[in-house]
Parts: C-alpha cells; structure tokens; sequence
C-alpha cells in the first residue's frame, strides 16, 4: 500500500481484496493480533465529532496492543491557530501515525504531504474511504461475492456515496445513484469511478428516479439528507429529498429480501423510516461493528511491522 490512505483510489484491485480478506480474518480471530501494533500510537485529530469514528479507531489500536490519543478541534485549532504542514512535523516526532477527521480534502492531502507517517482519512467532504472498507466487508459477509451485485444508493450524492462507487469500482459490483438533479455525485468521482473499474464489471447508472436505482437491487443505500456543516439548508434539502425516502414502497422495488444499508447516524423519519431500519434485512449495525474491524486492516497494513 501507499503511505497514506486518503482515498479508495489509494488502492489498487489486488489491495482493495486484500484489505477486506485481512478485515475478515482480524474479526475472526482477533487474539491473533493482541500485540501488532504494540508500542505504536495514533494522533487521533477531530474537526468534526463522531461515535463511531472516535470509538472504532480507539478501541482498534487498544485491540491491537497500541495507544490513541485524541485531539478535540479546541486542542488544536487547525487552520486558525496552526497550519496542517506545521502539526503534521510535529506529530511526526512523537507518534507513528494519524487520523484525521476533517472538513476540506484538501487538508488531509496537505497534511498527509508534509509527514513521513501515515496519515487515513477518516472523512473529509470529498470522501469516507474507511466507512466503504466496512460497508463493502459486510456486503461481502451477506451476500459471498461482491462481483454482479447490485447496490442502490438513493439520497445526496455526498462524500460516502464517492467512495461507494469506488469501492464498487474494485469489487466488481454493480452501482445505481439515485439522486435529486443538482445533488449528484461529482462528476470528477464518477469519471474516477468508471475509468477504475473499466476492465472489472463494474458498471454505473446515475438516474434522478430513486425507484430506477433501487429496481432490482441487492443492497439499498442511503445517507442524512444534510451532513455537518449544511444545517442552514436542513429545511429546503427536507423538501427536495423527500421522494427519496427509504421506506416499504422503495424496498418493494429491490430484490426480495434486499439488505438496506446505512452508514450512521440516522436521522429516522428522513430518509430511512423505522420499519426499514429495524427491518430483518438492515444490516446497518454489522455496518458500525465493521467499521472496528477494517480500520484495524488498514491500521496493520500502514502501521504494522514489514515483511
């Protein structure tokens, strides 16, 4: 693997499949790894709160014999008080890699540039690549293969949903965003996708028609309609996407005992009812535990002893 993990696209087809065996056996015997990363500490920096996040990549490096420190946005002030170059020389003389949970992509790439450890991005605005490791570990443990799936996004064409078609990319699976006009995903991330995944079977349908992107689906995915920092749109994002709701009628359209998928928080009653989340077939907690389990992939593969 490269230095830092800052995209899916940091990882070729061959790594991508490697991460995901690794995040499968790390879950299955996970006293195998007691002491990988022991004596090695992770700066764990939060622009953005989480649960998830915070809680995964801590107890990860505690599971694997590490420490993690975590550094609120008081504490450090990144941009204001600081620039990433400066606390990126700084962290590098004291710890042996980063986290970063932050807004601008760009700052993750300028602070991965100014160290020599390794720097993951733990969601940035432009992508969530640790989020798609674990979502595409639990399609792969619901369904066996990953090859001529079909996952439906429906909702914002955000930054999870740009690493689901990448991820898709590699994995050989089949993807349909189905999104509001003017809310698709970028267009750089979808050229991305498709020039990736050209020689795998991926293929990729952008429709504005929840109902299209869900028609015969092996998974349904979906996000909150607003992430932090689009409060001020919260309402008028409320109108636009509501035809996009995840609900019965929506599943109706998907394969039979379809999966609905969720990255987390949920806002109930938005895009996802109660009867769908809470369904037999959502798999959104196996979603959050799994989070747990391919951070400590990519945790061993960027910080672990080399071969």
């Amino acid at each position: 693997m490269k230095k830092d993990f800052l995209s899916i696209r940091d990882l070729s087809i061959y790594e991508f499949s490697q991460l995901l065996d690794r995040a499968a056996e790390v879950k299955k015997h996970p006293r195998k790894y007691y002491r990988a990363l022991e004596h090695r500490i992770l700066a764990m920096i939060f622009q953005k709160p989480s649960l998830r996040t915070r809680m995964t990549f801590e107890a990860g490096m505690l599971q694997l014999g590490g420490e993690a420190i975590y550094l609120a946005p008081s504490d450090i002030q990144m941009g204001s008080r600081e620039g990433a170059y400066d606390i990126g020389k700084n962290l590098e003389r004291w710890v042996d890699g980063i986290m970063l949970r932050t807004f601008g992509h760009q700052i993750a790439v300028d602070l991965a540039a100014s160290t020599k450890i390794p720097v993951i991005n733990a969601l940035t605005d432009l992508s969530h690549p640790c989020q798609a490791m674990a979502d595409f570990q639990t399609l792969r443990e619901h369904k066996g293969s990953l090859a001529n799936l079909k996952l439906a996004y429906v909702g914002d064409g955000n930054n999870v949903c740009h690493s689901l078609m990448l991820a898709a990319a590699r994995g050989a699976t089949k993807m349909a965003v189905g999104t509001p006009a003017g809310y698709e995903p970028k267009p750089e991330m979808v050229q991305a996708a498709r020039e990736d995944g050209k020689d795998t079977g991926f293929a990729l349908t952008l429709t504005n028609s929840a109902e299209e992107a869900a028609s015969g689906a092996d998974a349904v995915y979906t996000d909150v309609w607003a992430s932090m920092g689009q409060e001020a749109e919260k309402e008028k994002r409320a109108r636009i996407f509501a035809p996009y709701q995840v609900n019965a009628r929506l599943m109706s359209h998907a394969k039979d005992g379809a999966l609905f998928m969720h990255c987390l928080p949920a806002h109930r009653g938005d895009e996802v009812t109660d009867e769908v989340i809470d369904a037999p077939s959502s798999v959104v907690y196996d979603q959050a535990e799994n989070r747990l389990h391919a951070q400590k992939a990519i945790l061993l593969a960027l910080m672990g002893k080399k071969d």
